[in-house]
């Protein structure tokens, strides 16, 4: 690394980066010595860290003060931004309930409207909760009559949320309130006289019930800690939900993130007494359920890799199941009943398509897209007879259809104005051979008549792990690259649901290097057909995807122009002994483990960096609100990297104060935040 001077592109100079002390810890992990010299930056309310994390953002902002097209880039990223928004629309009680912003606002607010023509009524501003505007809220449930509403209430980007209930008719809220923990699950019992919840600690999470008018502290707790003789411990996740007719309450227990075995217990409400007994236990399955009646459909892999739909009752083994619809060639990747039919959504290649069916399994139509995109599970109450469904992609905004059960006939209920010209660009699917012969899918957009000669800069997006298919969604800041005339591509990385169970489980433990290798093919791939060049391929990705971006600056420095890494996980020997890190140990492994030790030392970013290594141009992003994934990582590898470098690209810490893994920010900062992350991108994608 240049002792003196730190070369960005167009210009950019800065001095070396700021000094980081060393204070080696040795630790030996199954005979093996790892030196780790900046543990002390684990520490995050400690003087030395606050002032080396102050240290480090005067550095980034010295970087990007210099960055002059930055004001630009704030100016036409609020115009993609700054539009009406609105969220799926929910009818109960003859009243719609929904959550919107309006363009000038930081976030959205909880809405009604008396019946489809009737005006929109604000019932909570979350513009007026906070000061800086960083409080959001979201709706948690709504009474059947549509006259209680319960809603979370959200500080910054942390997974943390309070819960409160209001009286829709009165407008006055109850005086009882769930403290701000992390939730799975908040719904109303069906009288109206109180919560049912699961909150989660270390210990495990815990169903309560909660009856309106009494300490939260008296809250029974009605399921936890075992069941039938096994230990739910703090990685068996327990959600908890009414379903729509009041009948019945499910208790979901997910062993692991993402869960390897889905439980799925229920309690007859209707009977006070009633057990809690299985719909489904035991099996090394996923599996989700939509009730109707007294009736419940799963969607389950259970002997089915790319799932199937059965109908099953309470207390039956899996051997009683009925199937209604068959495994077919295509994942399932949603589910759910509207109106009495059935409506399935499956990834061809993945891309969305949604069919209808009987409740007995007879096919009755389909659900029209316009075009290559995303389509969303049609979302409505079983006995309504109309849903909802959001349609987009890289270059469509999300538009919310209303759609007619009984007619089949789809009207758009809401479709933002958002100032981009869809007509003039374009996506195409290609497909690409990593390195062990596997055939990866990889979706490629830009402007139409784009030169295809290697000089178009080339921002590429992937995350590869916990079951999360990466399909063509709207982004607001993805548009804005594609309107500087630069390529947007998304591999479609094992590890993800895009071809079910057996295309995850090809991404995890011993196997996470097959995510890496799809993802340094994918860039060969643009590479060699000329889409761009090694200096014009910026990369990004967030949470496993920062870990995906780790990975690369550590294999592949030589491959990439430019890397932003998003609230990442890096050092893989110590993540699970941080918050909830211990939930990935199902995908991940764990170092304490032996047999899983030698592999995760092999891929770790932070254990892999090695002194003199020319790397690209780096943007470490992370933030105190982060809950989920600990903001260790990145200080730590910031550090190392900065001493590390060989040479004299920026190595750079954007650190926020208010930013976390959830999203919840205020709207500026937002804005604010992806600016800075496309300046750069852009800026260090620039020809050198």
């Amino acid at each position: 690394m240049s002792e003196t001077t730190i070369e960005g592109r167009n210009g950019i100079s800065l001095p070396a980066p700021p000094p980081t002390a060393t204070e080696t810890v040795t630790d030996t992990l199954h005979g093996v010595e790892i030196t780790d010299p900046y543990r002390w930056l684990e520490d995050s309310k400690s003087p030395q860290t606050r002032a080396w994390i102050e240290a480090q953002m005067k550095y980034t902002e010295d970087y990007l003060s210099q960055v002059k097209t930055r004001p630009q880039i704030v100016e036409e990223l609020t115009k993609l931004q700054r539009v009406d928004a609105y969220s799926v629309p929910r009818e109960y009680g003859g009243k719609i309930f929904f959550e919107k912003r309006l363009a000038d606002e930081n976030q959205y607010s909880v809405y009604v409207r008396d019946g489809w023509s009737g005006s929109d009524v604000r019932l909570i501003d979350a513009t007026k909760l906070s000061a800086d505007q960083n409080t959001s809220v979201t709706i948690n449930d709504i009474s059947s009559d549509g006259k209680l509403l319960v809603y979370g209430i959200r500080q910054g980007g942390a997974d943390e949320e309070s819960v409160h209930v209001l009286n829709v008719d009165t407008r006055q809220e109850l005086a009882d309130v769930l403290p701000s923990e992390r939730y799975f699950g908040i719904s109303l019992s069906p009288d109206k006289k109180g919560l049912y919840y699961a909150r989660f600690s270390h210990a495990g999470t815990t169903v309560h019930y909660h009856k309106f008018g009494t300490p939260v502290a008296d809250d029974a707790m009605i399921f936890g800690k075992e069941y039938r003789g096994e230990t739910l411990g703090e990685l068996q996740l327990i959600g908890v939900g009414v379903t729509d007719n009041g009948h019945y309450l499910i208790i979901r227990i997910g062993h692991g993130v993402p869960a390897t075995r889905e439980d799925l217990l229920v309690k007859d409400l209707r009977k006070p007494d009633s057990e809690i007994v299985p719909l489904v236990y035991g099996l090394e399955a996923r599996t989700s359920a939509v009730n109707i009646g007294d009736r419940f459909f799963l969607s389950t892999d259970y002997k089915a890799a790319n799932k199937r739909v059965v109908e099953a009752k309470p207390g039956e083994s899996s051997d009683s199941w009925k199937t209604i619809i068959p495994e077919g060639k295509d994942v399932i990747d949603g589910f759910n009943i509207v109106g009495g039919k059935l409506f399935v959504r499956r990834l061809h290649d993945v891309k969305t398509e949604t069919s209808i069916y009987s409740l007995d399994g007879k096919s009755i139509g389909q659900v029209a897209y316009p075009g290559i995109g995303t389509g969303s599970d049609v979302i409505g109450r079983p006995e309504q007879t109309s849903g909802f469904y959001v349609f987009q992609s890289f270059i469509l905004p999300p538009t919310i259809y209303r759609y007619d059960t009984k007619s089949g006939k789809a009207d758009v209920f809401f479709q933002a104005k958002v100032p981009f010209d869809a007509s003039q660009y374009e996506i195409k699917q290609v497909f690409y051979t990593s390195r062990d012969g596997t055939r990866v899918p990889m979706f490629i957009a830009g402007k139409k008549g784009l030169k295809q000669d290697g000089s178009a800069r080339l921002l590429m997006t992937g995350y590869g792990g916990f079951q999360v298919a990466e399909l063509p969604n709207w982004n607001p800041a993805h548009a804005w690259w594609l309107e500087q005339g630069g390529y947007f591509a998304v591999p479609n990385l094992r590890g993800g649901n895009e071809y079910g169970e057996p295309w995850h489980q090809a991404a995890m433990f011993e196997k996470k290097q097959n995510v890496f290798d799809d993802w340094f093919a994918a860039a060969e791939y643009l590479i060699q057909n000329h889409y761009t060049t090694t200096e014009r391929l910026a990369i990004s990705g967030r949470s496993n995807g920062g870990l995906l971006m780790g990975a690369a600056m550590t294999q592949r420095p030589d491959l990439f122009g430019a890397i932003w890494c998003g609230y990442p996980l890096l050092d893989m020997l110590r993540y699970q002994n941080f918050l909830i890190g211990r939930f990935w140990t199902t995908e991940y492994g764990s170092a304490d483990n032996d047999k899983d030790f030698p592999y995760l030392l092999k891929y770790s970013p932070y254990q892999n960096v090695k002194p003199g290594t020319k790397y690209p141009a780096i943007m470490f992003f992370t933030g105190d609100s982060d809950t989920r994934v600990d903001p260790l990582h990145a200080r730590k590898m910031t550090a190392r990297v900065q001493a590390a470098n060989g040479d004299d690209r920026p190595i750079l810490l954007h650190y926020s104060l208010k930013a976390g893994h959830s999203s919840g920010v205020s709207l500026t900062q937002l804005v604010d935040d992806e600016a800075d992350e496309l300046a750069f991108l852009w800026n260090e994608t620039a020809a050198p």
